[in-house]
């Protein structure tokens, strides 16, 4: 099977493609992940039948700041594919639970993190964070300041709003090695 069989029949979906020896990727617009997704899986040349975990990160210097990858596994012919695409902050996402039903526990997690809006998923609710918590974050522009936490105080057997203050001294990284003196 090769990479380049998804290039010839979905031309128009793919914007790149990169093979190297231990990782393909293939990058789309978020607008096609859907119908990219659906031929992956439904294939005979392809058969990308399970959907190992969808994953996140933030770039907040870009115009797309959020990079989606979509991690999936072909079981018959032993190969791992990773379906990427950008977003900005206003922009949704097609959820694809209907083509593969675990994702929508992973799109819950990317929605509660990031903020990633997941258009036809019936599930986003909060599954890391506290119902009441503002914000999402793992977003690089977080502020570490300024939110309240729920503790649970054993004393007063009482769910407790506490302001939440992390100092700046733990963010700034030093990249001084201690062990050449």
């Amino acid at each position: 099977m090769s990479i380049f069989n998804f290039y010839w029949i979905i031309p128009k979906y793919i914007t790149y493609f990169l093979i190297s020896k231990y990782e393909t990727y293939l990058l789309t617009s978020p607008y096609y992940i859907y119908y990219i997704l659906y031929f992956l899986k439904r294939n005979t040349n392809s058969q990308f039948r399970i959907l190992t975990d969808i994953s996140c990160s933030d770039f907040p210097e870009r115009v797309n700041r959020f990079e989606i990858n979509y991690h999936l596994l072909s079981i018959k012919y032993n190969t791992r594919l990773n379906v990427k695409t950008y977003l900005d902050e206003i922009t949704n996402i097609e959820s694809i639970h209907s083509i593969y039903s675990n994702s929508v526990w992973s799109e819950r997690e990317v929605w509660d993190l990031f903020g990633v809006y997941f258009k036809n998923n019936n599930d986003l609710r909060r599954i890391l964070t506290d119902y009441a918590f503002e914000g999402h974050p793992l977003r690089k522009d977080f502020p570490l300041t300024g939110y309240y936490e729920l503790v649970y105080d054993n004393n007063e057997k009482l769910i407790l709003s506490q302001f939440l203050e992390t100092t700046q001294e733990f963010r700034l990284y030093q990249y001084s090695n201690s062990w050449n003196r």
